[in-house]
């Protein structure tokens, strides 16, 4: 019970500091105009503070340093540790958000982001934390230190990249980012023995509430509104997997968990099969890699006709639906057929989707004929 007050205690603190901060922001932005600018490709019609992202380490780090010491405090003789793992995650956490500040401000180019974020994800299998097991995907179990730490490499800077590139509109980066975070913050209670993280984990989910109170009601008009920015989702993507890897390596004083890795591949799914789509279809019609676009999931929900409450509200409700059928699947099949269902019934989503839009369009001509004749 003890435990649950902490992490709640860092939740409700972190969530008062975002509250208490972003205002704060909003005025700087607007004061120095750093704002959010619309174009053909984005989706909002204002210009909007664009510096959100950075409420995140500062409220978490508080937050979480706070409830720390009243932990030490109250619960003597059985303090929380700092380990390698802990440093070098935030070593690379904050050199990610510094890259994020950065790019808000000035702008940086996509391949000098990605070599940062190889740069920070490296630190990971240095520091001796990496994928060492795949629990029975395809028949593989246990793996050697140089795939685990290249395989470790590959995932964590794909999940930080999924989570930047699907924040295109109001609540969606957030909002995904808030569900696999309260997923992986029961992952970790369920290990036990996890305490720091998940007093981590519930400090960042706090700012992010509150963030997301200024970014889906915020008046644009009254300068209530803000985005989060590279500053935020690039840490974000950071956070999530870092905490992917975390809650997946094979670690002999926990027990073992068979079906660890596919509630962490569950929690990730529609960022990271968007990013999937997104890079095949680039790559199919020979287009650049780092290509900004419009066919992103949430660019085709809208233009099948939903507005931007709507597709936030039926991505949402997607990612959920992952959740809980692999959560169903995993008593009836392995982990490997969990994943060739998950494309499957992705793929249907996106021909569900095709269909409408192909309708929608014969609607609108349909309509122009009759306008104009």
């Amino acid at each position: 019970m003890t435990q649950y007050l902490f992490i709640f205690g860092a939740f409700l603190l972190s969530m008062i500091c975002g509250i208490v901060s972003i205002p704060i922001i909003i005025r700087f932005c607007k004061e120095k105009g750093l704002y959010d600018l619309p174009n053909s490709r984005k989706v909002h019609h204002n210009a909007i503070p664009r510096l959100g992202g950075i409420s995140f380490i500062p409220s978490m780090t508080l937050a979480s340093l706070i409830v720390f010491l009243v932990h030490n405090q109250i619960l003597v003789g059985n303090q929380l540790h700092i380990s390698l793992w802990t440093v070098g995650f935030f070593f690379s956490l904050f050199l990610i958000y510094g890259v994020g500040i950065v790019d808000d401000l000035v702008g940086l180019g996509a391949k000098t982001k990605f070599s940062m974020q190889i740069i920070a994800s490296m630190v990971m299998p240095i520091c001796g934390l990496y994928i060492n097991d795949l629990y029975g995907f395809c028949g593989i179990h246990e793996v050697p230190f140089w795939f685990g730490a290249i395989f470790t490499l590959y995932i964590v800077v794909f999940i930080s990249n999924s989570i930047n590139l699907i924040d295109g509109i109001d609540g969606l980066s957030g909002g995904l980012s808030l569900i696999a975070l309260t997923g992986f913050l029961t992952l970790f209670i369920r290990r036990g023995n996890m305490t720091a993280y998940c007093i981590m984990i519930a400090g960042l989910m706090g700012v992010l509430v509150a963030f997301l109170y200024f970014n889906l009601f915020g008046n644009p008009e009254k300068n209530h509104k803000i985005f989060m920015g590279d500053s935020g989702s690039l840490t974000l993507g950071y956070v999530l997997g870092f905490l992917a890897v975390k809650s997946t390596m094979n670690d002999e004083r926990m027990e073992y968990d068979p079906s660890i890795m596919m509630y962490a591949f569950s929690l990730i799914i529609v960022p990271v099969f968007d990013v999937v789509r997104i890079s095949y279809v680039r790559l199919r019609q020979h287009a650049p890699i780092f290509l900004a676009d419009k066919n992103h999931i949430h660019h085709k929900l809208m233009r099948m006709g939903l507005t931007q409450h709507q597709t936030l509200t039926t991505i949402l409700l997607l990612a959920v639906a992952f959740i809980a059928v692999n959560h169903l699947l995993w008593y009836v099949c392995d982990f490997t057929f969990i994943v060739l269902i998950d494309i499957v019934l992705w793929n249907l989503f996106h021909i569900v989707i095709n269909h409408r839009i192909r309708k929608q369009g014969k609607l609108v001509y349909v309509r122009e004929e009759k306008k104009n004749g």
